[in-house]
């Protein structure tokens, strides 16, 4: 076990910071917080991943999308909004698996402490 280990949430996809109580059982840590274990099967999280990908693949290449588009073509008019988080969330996990980066200004960022607008574009490789 090595607190250097970085994880990341399989839930929301930000960085898990190691904690002293967890040195027993580092292994088995999957999420980063209570809300996210309760959340683990809940909302479209392969529709958002798969919408991500889809709307990326008809980009240009080097394009970028704003999660708000994935949300929108999962959801409803009326319910795409509550679906930010979760496709946020969707673009973290895809950087996690090294599918995605996620940048601001036209730079890549930590996902984990990423604030504000952000967009979402192919890895290049």
């Amino acid at each position: 076990m090595s607190a250097e280990e970085e994880k990341s949430c399989a839930v929301c996809g930000r960085r898990i910071e190691w904690r002293k109580k967890w040195a027993t059982n580092w292994d088995q840590v999957r999420y980063c917080s209570y809300a996210c274990r309760r959340n683990k099967n809940r909302g479209p999280q392969l529709e958002l991943e798969a919408a991500i990908l889809r709307l990326l693949g008809e980009r240009k290449r080097g394009g970028s999308i704003c999660p708000s588009e994935a949300a929108r073509l999962v959801g409803t008019e009326a319910s795409w909004r509550d679906l930010m988080e979760p496709a946020r969330q969707a673009a973290r996990r895809l950087v996690e698996q090294e599918r995605v980066e996620i940048t601001q200004k036209g730079k890549v960022v930590d996902p984990s402490t990423a604030k504000g607008p952000i967009r979402v574009r192919l890895r290049d490789g």
